[in-house]
């Protein structure tokens, strides 16, 4: 049994156990995701348009995370929604910043290992660093929109009576106390991920300059800005949606009853 079985074991007992059914549907939904992920490279690499291959695979993979996260259909459609809303726009800011940043391709510290190798494999590494960074930043929206969606269902089954300016402000409270621990999640993922190559520009002496020039670092910390762009713009879309929702909801039922 290799190293990466024995962990996914362990994992997969741990999720169950602590998550009963939810869990191993949660596992599921990892593997699924992972198995989309696979697919996506294979589409790309087939030449299809790395654009199309991106939005095709960031909506399926938001739908399984968030629908197969949660069974309450109010809070999975409410998530569902406004993680598409998120989507789109980070990819309308995505695809200016990367062509702005020029941090496509590789950089210096790769030429040892791609000695030898052709880098002409005839797809655009500016599209490719485009679909990286959107599929980099699906994680976050799906856990902020599922994190302020479900708070505001609750909220909603204690006070039904709430308006949906009050559900949009409560959206906002909810979001204030995540973007936090969000935050400091992403900050840290970067920093542990790239100990190695701190390690690396420190022992060889990089400036400062240097550093922040650097196409790996530039191109790793342009995605965990994206993904805070995306935490922090999920809150108000979500608790927009939310709120459009419960509004659309009272219309119809005062229509029926009319």
């Amino acid at each position: 049994m290799s190293t990466i079985t024995g962990l996914g074991l362990v994992l997969l007992v741990l999720m169950v156990l602590v998550g009963g059914k939810q869990g191993w549907k949660s596992f599921l939904s990892i593997i699924l995701n992972f198995g989309f992920l696979f697919f996506a490279v294979i589409l790309i690499a087939f030449h299809l348009p790395p654009l199309a291959v991106t939005i095709f695979t960031g909506v399926v993979i938001l739908a399984i995370t968030i629908f197969m996260g949660e069974d309450d259909l109010l809070t999975t459609q409410t998530a569902f929604y406004a993680s598409l809303i998120v989507l789109a726009v980070l990819i309308l800011l995505i695809i200016p910043v990367e062509h702005w940043a020029m941090v496509q391709g590789f950089g210096e510290e790769d030429t040892e290992d791609l000695e030898g190798m052709s880098i002409l494999i005839g797809i655009n590494f500016l599209k490719v660093t485009v679909t990286t960074t959107v599929l980099s930043t699906l994680g976050a929206i799906a856990e902020a929109a599922m994190a302020i969606s479900a708070g505001l269902a609750e909220v909603l089954q204690n006070h039904p009576q709430s308006t949906g300016k009050q559900l949009f402000h409560s959206g906002l409270s909810i979001g204030e106390n995540i973007i936090g621990t969000t935050f400091n999640t992403l900050f840290f993922g970067f920093f542990g991920g790239f100990l190695a190559l701190f390690i690396w520009f420190v022992g060889l002496g990089y400036s400062f300059s240097s550093i922040i020039n650097n196409k790996i670092f530039v191109s790793e910390l342009i995605m965990v800005l994206v993904s805070f762009v995306g935490v922090i713009i999920t809150v108000p879309i979500t608790s927009l949606v939310m709120a459009r929702r419960k509004d659309k909801v009272v219309v119809d039922s005062s229509s029926k009853n009319d």
